[in-house]
């Protein structure tokens, strides 16, 4: 699967927020979680559903939409 396929955008799921795969898990929780300093290990301990790539596919989404609103540089 490649990293950005991981990312889903469903209406029905979380008001149609990006998640991963097919779970409610948005990318901005995974952003966040991140943000505040948590490791991608801890994340992964309370996420059992998730793996790392996972984590990378929410980076390289956030990523890309920057580059989209506010063009390369």
């Amino acid at each position: 699967m490649e990293t950005l396929e991981r990312i889903t955008i469903d209406p029905a799921r979380r008001s149609g927020k990006p998640c991963i795969r097919d779970t409610r898990i948005a990318v901005y929780d995974v952003l966040d979680y991140l943000a505040s300093g948590m490791s991608e290990e801890e994340i992964l301990n309370d996420f059992p559903e998730l793996d790392a790539e996972d984590i990378r596919a929410s980076l390289a989404f956030a990523a890309a939409r920057e580059r989209r609103l506010f063009g390369a540089a």
